[in-house]
């Protein structure tokens, strides 16, 4: 029995290292950004943990994620109000944009209807520009 408590609580504070580090980032982040973040707090954690708690923390509905044409998938914090992304070219990183453009729906074709919208800048970030 004692060994199982050690499992579950190895666990546990590996799933709430890894939910602190996608919040603290507060932006989205590849699973490696997730497990370099969380190593801080749990020594050792691999990254197949990281991708099984990216999985279980999809299915409970608390992490979404962020599909980056041509890049790796990101994850971010579910719930998060509407916004659109900044991929900085030189440090690959993603950051949340504020805002949106809205009557996006104007530049569809004509009969077509917009379900939803994806917004990318690209360039390069405040630090890279620096």
């Amino acid at each position: 029995m004692p060994e199982q408590i050690h499992v579950m609580e190895r666990r546990t504070r590996q799933r709430a290292a890894l939910k602190e580090a996608i919040e603290q980032a507060a932006r989205p982040l590849t699973p490696q950004e997730i497990l370099a973040e969380a190593q801080d707090a749990v020594p050792g954690l691999g990254i197949a943990t990281v991708y099984r708690n990216i999985k279980a923390l999809m299915s409970e509905g608390w992490l979404h994620k962020v599909e980056m044409p041509g890049g790796v998938d990101r994850y971010e914090r579910a719930g998060l109000h509407h916004h659109h992304h900044f991929h900085c070219q030189e440090c690959d990183r993603v950051f949340d944009v504020e805002g949106c453009p809205g009557n996006v729906e104007s530049l569809a074709p004509p009969g077509f209807q917009v379900a939803s919208h994806e917004i990318v800048l690209y360039g390069r970030c405040a630090t890279c520009s620096s």
